[in-house]
């Protein structure tokens, strides 16, 4: 589908954390025990990362987290909240945060070993990590940065807006959660991450097109970042539905830039899901130390455009997954992974 006029967005206050500096510290000193168990061989190699062991135990230091912030990222999981999202603020990052990546990638996630403790421990309240060798090298924490070039890609490494979507809703293992974990926001304060929840916008949408909806009427092209393994953007997804689930509560996989509508009454009803989203989002231009959980499975996100600068100080997010059940995807990883296997190509057919 095209991408569309930027839709006006709401606040997130009723959905934000916002730690205090107790809690903080004492977050920090969970990270800085987590970070300091960090392999101390090979610092640069980021499957060092993709370590059941190392997991183990920084889930098990996850457990001291502050109370208030353990209890909403739990809630979370558990019962969601009705904008699908939950902003978590104040949170401790590294005193020295290297310039953002000009490519894309930390040349050494060891630079940044407390956000990096951060982020693998607040997944933990919410499931199991999960990762795609198909991208970004199947690292476990991933660098969200623009890259010269691609500002009017519809990836994360570009800075025009970034229409709604379900993060790697074509992978049939997509993470139930997405976080992303801000270092350092865009210049000029304008990035606002968006997001809007399925069970807001159903009261909107006719009943012709939630049934419409509920049939297997959509296709979604593969992200060219899926590209390593023979697939991208000229494959795509088998027929999918977009709604699945309890009528009141259903679950949402779709894609405003990505996905494909097999006839005209399923573009229709894509178009008023759309416009149904955008009257119930809301969002946040993120600062360093905010963290955003999204619930992929209830939730769209994107973001709105920027300016970025290629001066080293560009707007840095680190994305990190989870799963609520690693199980469900354990014939497509290696034994002791948590990165799944390449997709196989799938053509048009």
């Amino acid at each position: 589908m095209p991408t569309h006029q930027e839709p006006a967005v709401g606040g997130v206050e009723g959905v934000t954390l916002e730690l205090t500096p107790e809690e903080a510290d004492q977050l920090r000193k969970v990270a800085t025990e987590i970070a300091d168990a960090l392999p101390r061989t090979g610092l640069a190699d980021p499957a060092l990362l993709d370590d059941p062991e190392l997991l183990a135990e920084t889930e098990l230091a996850a457990r001291w987290f502050p109370p208030r912030a353990a209890r909403a990222l739990s809630r979370f999981r558990r019962s969601g909240n009705p904008y699908g999202t939950l902003l978590v603020r104040n949170v401790p990052l590294d005193d020295d945060v290297p310039p953002t990546p000009a490519d894309g990638v930390a040349p050494d996630w060891t630079r940044l070993p407390l956000a990096t403790a951060v982020q693998l421990a607040a997944v933990t309240w919410l499931g199991d990590v999960i990762a795609y060798a198909d991208e970004k090298a199947g690292r476990l924490v991933q660098d969200i940065v623009p890259v010269r070039g691609a500002e009017r890609r519809q990836e994360n490494s570009g800075s025009v807006m970034l229409e709604l979507h379900t993060e790697d809703g074509f992978h049939p293992y997509k993470p139930d959660f997405v976080t992303l974990l801000c270092l350092r926001g865009d210049h000029e304060r304008r990035a606002a991450t968006t997001s809007g929840a399925i069970t807001r916008a159903l009261p909107r949408l006719p009943e012709e097109s939630v049934s419409v909806l509920r049939r297997p009427l959509f296709r979604i092209h593969h992200s060219s970042s899926f590209g390593a393994s023979g697939t991208g953007t000229g494959t795509v997804s088998p027929p999918l539905p977009v709604l699945s689930g309890p009528p009141a509560a259903p679950e949402l996989v779709v894609d405003f830039h990505a996905m494909e509508p097999v006839d005209e009454a399923a573009a229709r009803a894509l178009g008023e899901l759309r416009d149904a989203m955008c009257a119930v989002l809301v969002g946040a231009v993120l600062k360093a130390g905010d963290l955003l959980v999204v619930d992929n499975r209830a939730a769209v996100h994107g973001r709105s455009d920027f300016r970025p600068r290629y001066d080293g100080r560009d707007r840095w997010l680190r994305r990190c997954f989870a799963v609520a059940d690693l199980r469900r995807s354990r014939g497509v990883r290696a034994a002791g992974s948590q990165v799944c296997a390449p997709l196989r190509p799938r053509g048009r057919g």
